[in-house]
C-alpha cells in the first residue's frame, strides 16, 4: 500500500507499506534509486516482520525540501517515517542498500535497534586501494566524483527516454533479472524540467549534495564506534561495464574491492557488534538475489533481538 508521511520540515516522503507482523524493518534504497528496488525482497521479509519502504528525500516520489541533502536529514526522515507508523527508532531495524546502507548504519547513532548495510561502501579512502599510490587514487577519485556530479540529474529530451529504458533492458539481460523491475525504478524516478525535458531524480543540486555527503563520510570510523548490532554485506562479483566510464575505472575499483575485503575482515574480527557477510552478486544484489538477501536479513534480525 502506497502512502505519504511528512518530515519535520514539512517535506512529503513517499512510503510503501508491506504489512506483516513482528519486528519493524524500514527499507532504504540507494542513490538515484527508489523504493521499487525492494519489491522482490520486501514481501519475503513481511512473512516475519512489519515492513515499510520509503523513497529517500529528493528521490522517487518524495519531495526535495529546501535543505541541502545530508545524512543528518536522511536519518531524521527515517525517524519521521517510523514515527508515522507508531514505531520508535529504538524498536526498529533499518536496512539499506548502497547509500541507503550508509543511512541505515548512521541510524544506529540515532538509537536504531540494529542496522543492515547492503554494499553501501561509497568510494572509501585512498589507503583502501590496495597496490595503488595514494596520490594517484586521490586524483582518480576526484575525476570519478566529477563524472558522477556531471551525470547526476542530467536533463534529456523526452524522446531519449526510449534509449534510457533500452540501457536498462541491456543491464537486466546481463544481470539475469526481470526488465520490469528496472523499468519501474526508472519511471518512478522521472522528473521534468520547466522546459519539458526529463531527468532521473534526484536533480542536479541534490545529486551533488548527496555525492558530497558520501565523500565526507568516514564509514570505518563510524563502524568502530557503534554499540548496536550491524550487518554489513559485500558484493562478491564486479559490476558490468558502464558506458562512458573512463578505462582506468575498473582497475581502480578492483583495488578498492581488495581493500574493502581486507578492512571488513579485520572489522569483523575486532568489532563484536559487527557482522560481515559476502553475497554472490553484483552491487544490484537486491534484484539478483532477493531470497538470499531476505534470508540474510531475517537471520540477522532474529540474532539481534
Amino acid at each position: 500500500m502506497e502512502g505519504v508521511c511528512v518530515a519535520g520540515d514539512g517535506v512529503s516522503l513517499a512510503v510503501r507499506d508491506y504489512g506483516g507482523d513482528g519486528p519493524t524493518v524500514l527499507l532504504l534504497h540507494g542513490a538515484g534509486r527508489t523504493l521499487a528496488d525492494w519489491e522482490p525482497v520486501a514481501p519475503l521479509l513481511a512473512v516475519r516482520h512489519r515492513v515499510v519502504a520509503m523513497d529517500l528525500r529528493a528521490h522517487g516520489r518524495s519531495g526535495d525540501g529546501t535543505r541541502p541533502w545530508t545524512f543528518e536529514t536522511a536519518t531524521g526522515d527515517a525517524a519521521a517515517v517510523l514515527d508515522s507508523y507508531g514505531t520508535a527508532m529504538a524498536d526498529a531495524v533499518v536496512v539499506g542498500h548502497s547509500m541507503g546502507g550508509m543511512v541505515a548504519a548512521l541510524c544506529l547513532e540515532r538509537g536504531a535497534r540494529a542496522a543492515v548495510n547492503l554494499d553501501g561502501h561509497g568510494m572509501g579512502r585512498p589507503e583502501q586501494y590496495v597496490g595503488l599510490d595514494a596520490g594517484y587514487v586521490t586524483q582518480r577519485l576526484a575525476e570519478a566524483r566529477k563524472f558522477a556530479d556531471e551525470a547526476g540529474g542530467r536533463p534529456f529530451p523526452a524522446e531519449a527516454l526510449a534509449g534510457v529504458l533500452g540501457y536498462q533492458a541491456s543491464m537486466a539481460g546481463q544481470l539475469g533479472i526481470a526488465y520490469a523491475l528496472l523499468e519501474a525504478g526508472v519511471r518512478r524516478s522521472l522528473g521534468e524540467t520547466p522546459d519539458g525535458q526529463l531527468f532521473l531524480r534526484p536533480g542536479r543540486e541534490r545529486a551533488r549534495e548527496a555525492q558530497e555527503a558520501m565523500a565526507g563520510l568516514d564509514l570505518f570510523a563510524l563502524y568502530r564506534r557503534i554499540t548496536r548490532p550491524l550487518l554489513i554485506a559485500r558484493a562478491l562479483r564486479p559490476n558490468p561495464p558502464v558506458p562512458g566510464v573512463p578505462p582506468w575505472f575498473d582497475a581502480l575499483m578492483a583495488a578498492y574491492t581488495e581493500g574493502l575485503r581486507r578492512d571488513l575482515d579485520e572489522l569483523a574480527r575486532t568489532q563484536e557488534r559487527v557482522t560481515v557477510a559476502g553475497v554472490d552478486a553484483t552491487h544490484a544484489m537486491l534484484l539478483e538475489r532477493p531470497a538470499e538477501i531476505a534470508a540474510l536479513v531475517t537471520r540477522f534480525v532474529a540474532a539481534s533481538a
